[in-house]
């Protein structure tokens, strides 16, 4: 009797091994019939960036007129068609004034789908090798804090949108430095014609920040007012993390039965993960420390006139009183210079054994985002790079945005560039078609 007992438990068991690899090879042939067209269709780059500048201007009232152009090149006019219209994030929702400025705009407006873009109709369509140059101007809100570093102190923060599927050759942010109000900036720049000048290159899917720091007083700043990131601010700001949670489920289930598995996962927790960094979740900052020291020139090189106190460039000629720059470690500042070695805030710092030489601190609050550990072990060598000086835009850093950054951008793309392409949706024509048909 025993024996027949125990055959009857074999055969059970057996049963239920037989259905449980069933359910395992069910699930993994439809993730891998879901995933690899995704993999085919992203095989080669459809466009290229040749050049993408922003002009940044703050009015009177705190807003920022925020003027783009930018050169697009189609690399690829058969996997997804010819390009015919593209989307570029903008830092958030809270804008005045959408206008398009080059021939090539037959027509310009917001579109919400996903995160905060401004969704560009081109005049024709463009086929491979061919190079489409447009213009717009957005009047964005909402792109700085008061009293966020120091007291007295506003920032904003700043990341163009960025390309997932799509090299930036050439990246350019200008800020109007408003005849010397700005405080302090970073990373270190260039001064010119009343401008900082940020250039800099992007891989796909880098981002770059930029933070620019005034007084309080230097506009009608909002207190009531802070950064808000390109999904209007909701997004991770509390709550259950819904992406975190879908990709556990589905992580725990296939690294438990099949190492084969792990491939597929670490696709799916990699198109997360960008999804998540383009939605900019967030929970909480951290605060990155740049100091560099300054050596200006007594008087103007240029007229002759001499440097006011805290002032930059001349306010006669325009010419920079910066003699040098560089950047310094904690390790390097002088053991006599006490002072300076406690400075954790922004602002410009007198060094007493040298004339005409100071100590410019810059510090950036950027996002920690919060993974569980198994996501975080699983992505690390999936994901791709970014790079932030503290996106995308904005968005969204992107504006940012880092975007958080505070303000970040949203990403921008065509049939077949993700949605943070400045935006991360992995969003086919089709798909896109639907979602943003007028």
């Amino acid at each position: 009797m025993k024996k027949i007992d125990n055959y009857i438990n074999m055969r059970a068991s057996g049963r239920r091994t037989t259905r449980l690899i069933a359910i395992i090879t069910a699930v993994i042939l439809t993730a891998a019939m879901i995933i690899l067209p995704v993999i085919a269709s992203a095989s080669g780059d459809l466009d290229e960036i040749l050049n993408y500048e922003i002009t940044a201007a703050v009015n009177e009232d705190a807003t920022v007129t925020l003027t783009y152009h930018i050169d697009w090149k189609v690399l690829d006019s058969d996997s997804e068609g010819p390009l015919s219209w593209v989307r570029i994030g903008i830092p958030n929702n809270h804008y005045n004034d959408l206008l398009g400025l080059s021939s090539t705009v037959s027509d310009i407006s917001y579109d919400s789908a996903g995160g905060s873009f401004v969704r560009i109709d081109l005049d024709r369509k463009y086929y491979k090798d061919e190079v489409v140059s447009f213009d717009f101007e957005v009047v964005q809100d909402y792109m700085y804090e008061m009293n966020l570093l120091a007291e007295g102190e506003t920032v904003y923060q700043f990341t163009p949108g960025w390309f997932d599927g799509a090299k930036v050759d050439a990246l350019t942010v200008r800020w109007d430095n408003n005849s010397g109000k700005i405080i302090s900036w970073s990373p270190s720049c260039e001064i010119e014609g009343g401008y900082n000048v940020w250039r800099t290159s992007l891989e796909k899917g880098e981002r770059y920040s930029v933070q620019i720091v005034y007084p309080n007083d230097a506009f009608a700043f909002d207190e009531t007012k802070s950064i808000v990131v390109g999904n209007d601010g909701d997004w991770g700001d509390g709550g259950t993390d819904v992406f975190t949670i879908i990709a556990s489920i589905f992580g725990g289930i296939f690294c438990f039965f099949l190492p084969v598995t792990m491939v597929i996962l670490g696709i799916i927790l990699s198109a997360v993960e960008k999804y998540r960094s383009a939605a900019n979740f967030k929970s909480g900052t951290t605060k990155k420390i740049t100091r560099t020291k300054v050596e200006y020139y007594p008087i103007c090189e240029g007229c002759g006139a001499p440097r006011p106190e805290g002032k930059e460039t001349c306010e006669h000629c325009g010419r920079s009183f910066i003699k040098s720059e560089e950047i310094l470690e904690e390790k390097d500042i002088p053991a006599e210079e006490t002072e300076l070695k406690d400075k954790k805030e922004s602002g410009l710092f007198r060094f007493a054994s040298s004339p005409n030489t100071y100590m410019r601190v810059n510090v950036i609050s950027t996002p920690i985002v919060h993974r569980s550990s198994f996501l975080s072990a699983l992505s690390s060598s999936g994901s791709g790079s970014s790079r932030s000086s503290g996106h995308s835009s904005c968005a969204h850093s992107s504006c940012a945005c880092a975007c958080a950054c505070a303000c970040a951008c949203a990403g921008g793309g065509r049939a077949g560039c993700s949605a943070k392409d400045f935006y991360n949706t992995n969003l086919k024509l089709s798909q896109l078609e639907k979602k943003c048909v007028k």
